[in-house]
Formats: C-alpha cells, structure tokens, sequence
C-alpha cells in the first residue's frame, strides 16, 4: 500500500536544527527521522512512498538519490580509470520505491496531500507526518479502517508530558518519573488511513489545510473513526525532543524499532 509523508514544513520550533536541513532529515543515531518512519512502514511490507516535499526539499531529494553511496561502503579508484565499487555489507537491503514531490515550501498540509494526488494509484492509502515514530500496528490499523467502512481513520495516541510527574503519599514523594507517557487525554498521532474519495474535499490552494480543515469536515460528517494507539509514541518537536529521541536510541530503548 501506498505511504504518503509530510515533509515540507518549516520546523521553526527546531531552528537549531532546521536552520540547515528539513525537520524530516534530523537525525536520531545516524539517520534521519524520516528512515526511521519509512522503516515502521518498510517492516509491516509498505514500501511505496510518495513524500511532499516543501522546505528544503531538495536535501532530502539529495539523500535519496546518493543512498547506496551513503549507506554503504565504497572503494573510489582515483586516477585516469576513475570507478566506484559499492560493497554490499548486508545491513542496508531497502527496496524502497520513493517519488519525491515538491508541493511547495510554503503550501499547508491539505494542498500538499491534493498535489500528489496523480500518483495514488489505489482506493486505499496512508498517510503520516515526517517528525513522528511510534510502534503502531499497521496491519491492525488497517483492518480497524476496512471494518468501519468510512472515509478515514486517524490515530489516537496518549502523548509524552512535557513534565516530571509526581506520586506522593501525604507529601512524601514515592515516585518520580521524568517526562512519561501519559495514561489519560487522547491527540492526533497522524497514521491515517485515508479513502481516495478525500480529494474531493482537498484543493491545491496554498492555504488548504489538514487538520483546520479536511480533518474538521470529516469529523462533521461523521467519516473520521479513530484508531487508539495504547503503545509508544513520540514527535519531534523541539532540540529537547531531538535529545530525547536520540537518548532512546543510543541506549536501547526506541521502541518504534520494530524491525530487525
């Protein structure tokens, strides 16, 4: 199935990064977000992508084009019988199809999504933002969308505090726990499953947008079911996510790596 990606934003909350790159390429380990995501997509057998490209886009057009160079080793003759050898190491396979499609650096997310709609070829498609992971059960998120039978499912997912949370017992502290995922209050944790009838209600207007407006008719229409998501999930949002994001994953603990 198809896999549409949202990469054009500007990321002003994360200048210190994006400054320089689109938020989708800042890095967690050695690897932009953006693989990350594409690996979640990648693992559940969805290798077709179609990414809205804005701000930027032409580093991220850039890092698919070099990929094999980047991502494997390489012998370079230099000389007069100049050549370059790629090695195959075994740890990076993807078989990736990816279209890059530049919708604009200063388009809103509903415009981007109609721009690329002469490349969905299928009735059923998904769709998800360039800055967040999560271990979400595609195949599970599907059925749930094939079942109800409306337009779209968003993914509901139980968001990270932005504090330390407290647990006392007549003012004595008995537990502390820095930043955890929180077990009530339900946001939009992007993973859509859209029906390609949703075009319809998309335009390619610069200030056609998503959320504050397709998302808002659907709700109204009684066509957007959601799907909730019990596991872990994370945005990337400003440098104490990046920090954040990255901690997980030098230490061990990113729980959006699924795949082997």
């Amino acid at each position: 199935m198809q896999v549409v990606i949202f990469c054009g934003g500007m990321g002003t909350r994360l200048r210190e990064e994006t400054e320089f790159r689109p938020k989708p390429m800042v890095a967690i380990g050695h690897r932009p977000i953006l693989w990350h995501i594409m690996k979640l997509y990648a693992h559940h057998g969805h290798k077709d992508f179609v990414l809205c490209l804005g701000y930027k886009g032409e580093v991220i057009k850039q890092y698919f084009f070099n990929y094999a160079l980047l991502t494997h080793d390489v012998t370079v003759q230099l000389g007069t019988q100049r050549s370059v050898e790629l090695h195959q190491n075994g740890t990076h396979t993807e078989d990736w199809s990816v279209c890059l499609v530049d919708t604009g650096a200063q388009t809103l997310k509903g415009a981007r999504l109609k721009k690329i709609e002469r490349y969905i070829r299928e009735p059923t498609f998904m769709v998800t933002y360039g800055d967040g992971v999560a271990n979400v059960d595609l195949e599970a998120l599907l059925a749930f969308h094939h079942r109800h039978g409306r337009l779209a499912t968003v993914t509901g997912v139980h968001p990270r505090s932005a504090f330390g949370e407290l647990r006392a017992d007549q003012g004595c502290v008995t537990a502390f726990t820095e930043k955890p995922q929180l077990a009530a209050g339900v946001i939009n944790g992007g993973f859509f499953v859209f029906q390609r009838e949703i075009f319809d209600l998309l335009n390619d207007q610069e200030n056609c947008d998503l959320e504050v407006g397709l998302l808002e008719t659907l709700a109204r229409q009684g066509q957007l079911m959601m799907y909730l998501h019990e596991g872990g999930w994370a945005c990337m949002d400003t440098y104490r996510d990046v920090e954040h994001l990255n901690h997980l994953w030098s230490g061990g603990q990113a729980f959006w790596k699924v795949w082997k």
